[in-house]
Order: C-alpha cells, then structure tokens, then sequence
C-alpha cells in the first residue's frame, strides 16, 4: 500500500509539471509579449519591436528573440555606416578619426557577436546567447569610450542598440527561466 501512495504522489507531480510546461508552451504571440516587454527598460520600444516583427502574432519566445535581434543587428548596421561616412571627413581632429576606426571595428565585432547569439539560439544554448549578447554590449560600450564626448550622433544611435539587445537578454532570461 505504501508503494502505490508513492506511485499516486510521483504521477501527481508528473501532471502538475506536464500541466505548467503546457502553459508556457501555449503562452506565444502578443500575451508573452506583453510578459516579456514589462520586464524590460523600454517598454514601449520593446512592444513597437516585438509586435512589428513578422509571424509575432503566434511568435514563440526563440522566435521573439530573433525579432529582436533582426532589429539591433539592422540598428549595428546603420551606425557602422554612419562610422564609415564619418571616418573620412578631412574635417575631423585625427583623435576623433582614429576613435571612428577604433569604434568601426568594435561595431563589427558587435555584428559578429549578434551572429553568436543567433547561433546559440538556433542551437538551445540559451546561456551562450546571453554570453554573446553582454558581450555585444561591451563591444558598443567600447565604441562609445572611443569618441570623445557623448553628445555625439553615435552616442545617441548606441542607446538604441543598447535597448534593443537588453529586449533580447529580457527574452534569453525568459527561455532560461521560463516567461
């Protein structure tokens, strides 16, 4: 008899645990959005992102994640290219042109670390995707220390790059943790 009380409390457990996977299978589209953007600092960007985003009507969180770095990779993009018109204008102090080339190729870097965390993500290494991410942060911090000042267009562009990856890391913690 005291066998089976074990076999009723193991299958009890087993249904309460199929019953909670089940809710964050279910959970897609605009419902975990809406979790996922409530956590981040930006919370209106994140749902503009998200929500814009093709398929993110019934979008599941890796495919959420790849929304959200669709957009800071094209956001990595636009601010290499406006490094790359900048870094040959005559015009510029040599410190700052040298910050313009030292910062193109943090950018690069950046662009190749997004890759990391796409790949990490197509391969269920969701520890790996935050490692790559943070890593990509650091890469634009270092962009940003290069040029003098911070009231430069730049330093304006690298916020919205640093918005866009914390969306992501809030959407790597949620495949970690559970949404």
């Amino acid at each position: 008899m005291e066998g089976n009380t074990k076999y009723v409390w193991l299958l009890a457990m087993c249904v309460i645990l199929m019953h909670n996977l089940n809710d964050a299978e279910v959970m897609r589209g605009k419902k975990l959005i809406e979790k996922i953007c409530k956590d981040t600092p930006n919370v209106s960007l994140c749902l503009d992102v998200l929500t814009a985003g093709q398929g993110s009507a019934n979008a599941t969180l890796s495919e959420l994640a790849m929304i959200s770095l669709k957009a800071a990779a094209e956001n990595a993009s636009d601010i290499l290219f406006d490094v790359k018109s900048m870094i040959d204008n005559p015009d510029l102090e040599p410190e700052i042109q040298q910050g313009l080339a030292d910062c193109k190729e943090t950018l690069l870097d950046a662009q190749g670390q997004l890759e990391d965390t796409i790949a990490s993500i197509l391969a269920h290494s969701k520890r790996d995707a935050l490692i790559w991410l943070r890593a990509a942060l650091a890469a634009i911090d270092t962009c940003d220390a290069s040029i003098p000042g911070d009231d430069d267009i730049l330093s304006r562009r690298s916020i919205g790059f640093r918005q866009l990856c914390k969306i992501t890391v809030s959407i790597s913690k949620a495949m970690i943790n559970g949404p």
